[in-house]
């Protein structure tokens, strides 16, 4: 397959590309590095230091002897997007090149609007741009189990059968996101489904759980081919952010009750459910749904097993509830359905005591780095938040002063 990874340069879109590009397929990433940007002016940063995507793509031609091509460019521009897909042609695009944070579409109203302009114009750009370009390629688009919110029945894989004033039919499941960028998913999908109606382009979308783990079988092979691990209160998630703390000795934080429940998944089964996709195509005029994920815990039940597998380390973990800055329940029913993956062949790997274990010795290589202050939550679902200029210049200037005595170019990416 000749594949185009959108969003390249992110926490999935690098290691999908090495990948693929590691089982001989042709592949090239396009990415504005606006991901890095964003970082920097929250004056966060990944807890390992990490490589330019230029030192990313060189160091794995030199590792793998195996070329990944390179594209700069902004998905939601006509000109960059469409330079690219005349270029490269790809028959399969996988869709990652969109602002991933809740937290940070809940900021501000600025921040509201360059989530929802970001992910959904650039999306949209990208469907005319096949139109026109590459109409028999198929996008493989990254959506989230969260566009579904928590209902109160079972959540089916994309669609529901209805019976109304005695007639049936097949509609899209019901959506009701937590935050603005959840939204941005949601229009994301239904802008997928009319182009797809109108167009018979060939889209599967991806609703992903929340993704954990810090490396890939490729991503080990050098230190410049490592992937990105958040735990700050942006774009952190919820298993890494007790990670750190566990290692800085702070206590876990808990939101409120701690029985809200969501999906999980392995980033390396994130990579094995996008090739069941790649290699399994839609048909023409098909927007497939798959629920992507392996299980499904409460907050409370990550805060028990990461207390466990740091136990077991000899590590003293404490635990702190925090008042839940998000709108939700405290308590909910969540049953979604996740046996389109299965079927194809998806094999899961599990949240054990040793992934856990693994992650927490992986962490503790980096325990200097990680920065107390950006752990806790600051941004308020009903009140917005963000972060002091004092703070976000002082954690750049220690950026700088650290990549460069790891001798990565992180910072001059961002």
């Amino acid at each position: 397959m000749r594949i185009l990874v959108i969003g390249g340069d992110g926490y999935l879109g690098w290691p999908t590309a090495m990948h693929f590009s590691a089982r001989g397929h042709d592949v090239a990433v396009f990415d504005s590095g606006v991901k890095r940007r964003w970082e920097a002016q929250l004056g966060v940063r990944p807890l390992a230091p990490i490589a330019s995507l230029h030192e990313r793509v060189a160091t794995w031609k030199a590792v793998s002897g195996k070329a990944i091509q390179s594209y700069s460019g902004d998905v939601g521009d006509a000109r960059d997007i469409r330079a690219t897909l005349r270029d490269f042609r790809p028959d399969t695009l996988i869709h990652y090149g969109e602002q991933p944070s809740a937290p940070f579409s809940m900021i501000d109203a600025a921040h509201a609007i360059e989530t929802q302009a970001n992910n959904v114009l650039g999306t949209l750009q990208l469907a005319f741009a096949m139109r026109d370009l590459t109409p028999d390629a198929h996008l493989i688009k990254l959506g989230t189990m969260g566009e579904y919110g928590t209902p109160n029945i079972d959540i089916e894989e994309g669609y529901l059968e209805i019976e109304h004033n005695g007639r049936r039919d097949r509609v899209a499941f019901p959506k009701n996101p937590g935050s603005f960028y959840h939204l941005s998913k949601v229009h994301d999908s239904n802008n997928l489904i009319l182009a797809t109606r109108l167009w018979g382009l060939r889209v599967t979308d991806l609703n992903q759980g929340v993704v954990y783990g810090t490396d890939t079988d490729e991503t080990g092979l050098a230190p410049e081919l490592a992937t990105s691990f958040h735990y700050d209160g942006w774009f952190g998630t919820v298993i890494n952010r007790f990670v750190a703390q566990a290692v800085a000795g702070q206590p876990l934080t808990v939101y409120g009750e701690g029985g809200q429940k969501r999906a999980f998944l392995n980033i390396r089964d994130t990579l094995q459910c996008v090739e069941i996709a790649a290699r399994n195509p839609a048909a023409p005029g098909e927007v497939r749904v798959f629920n992507q994920f392996t299980e499904c815990f409460s907050v409370a039940d990550i805060a028990d097993r990461v207390t466990a597998a740091g136990s077991a380390l000899g590590m003293a973990i404490s635990r702190q509830t925090v008042p839940n800055p998000r709108v939700e329940s405290a308590q909910h029913y969540y049953n979604p359905k996740n046996s389109a993956l299965l079927a194809l062949g998806l094999a899961p790997r599990l949240l054990t005591e040793d992934v856990l274990q693994g992650m927490l010795a992986w962490a503790a290589r980096y325990a200097k780095r990680i920065d107390p202050r950006v752990i806790q939550p600051t941004v308020d679902w009903r009140r917005g938040g963000g972060r002091s200029r004092g703070d976000r210049a002082e954690n750049r200037a220690e950026d700088r002063a650290e990549d460069r005595a790891a001798g990565l170019a992180s910072a001059g990416a961002r």
